[in-house]
């Protein structure tokens, strides 16, 4: 390797361009980006008056999210219901049976945490870990909601970053080779 040449050799053998240093370089940009940028998930939703049960069955056909929103005719986000929201009854001090009849403004949060799409990737990793929330709704000017962002699809913004420096790590992270490999 020339000198002063930042890089690194990884599993390949090849000279990364990038040093550790360039690389972290590069993460307060990408995190500075609009969340309009990241790839976000269609949100389950439901209409004010939906019953427990039905809400429940939405989220199990879905098999993806874990919350439901609920959006008045216009798109407008009303509320969500949870699974948190849910097992807080069950578990609760006055644990009374849930009535799945009921509708599901009886249990949803109102006013939930939520994110305007021209907002950056960093509000939405700091809501996550400050706020400990799975779900982000992403809402529009007109609070119309667009879609819902989870922490998977910000690390898979992240990582589609650094393809080069993934696709070279080692299948064991801590394995150090001591030559190329087919050297």
């Amino acid at each position: 390797m020339p000198a002063g040449l930042p890089g690194r050799v990884g599993y390949t053998g090849r000279v990364t361009e990038l040093s550790e240093g360039a690389v972290v370089a590069r993460v307060p940009f990408l995190v500075d980006e609009r969340l309009q940028v990241v790839g976000r998930r269609e949100p389950v939703t439901v209409e004010p008056g939906t019953s427990l049960a039905d809400c429940l069955a939405a989220i199990r056909r879905t098999g993806t999210g874990d919350s439901v929103f609920v959006v008045d005719a216009a798109g407008r986000l009303v509320g969500v219901l949870t699974e948190r929201d849910i097992f807080a009854r069950l578990v609760g001090h006055d644990v009374a049976p849930i009535d799945l009849g009921e509708p599901v403004e009886t249990l949803m949060t109102t006013k939930p945490h939520h994110l305007h799409l021209d907002e950056t990737v960093r509000a939405a990793i700091e809501l996550m870990q400050t706020g400990r929330y799975r779900n982000v709704p992403l809402l529009d000017d007109d609070d119309v909601l667009q879609g819902v962002v989870r922490p998977h699809d910000l690390l898979k913004y992240l990582a589609e970053a650094f393809p080069e420096e993934l696709l070279n790590l080692p299948p064991r992270p801590h394995q150090t080779m001591k030559r190329a490999e087919g050297g």
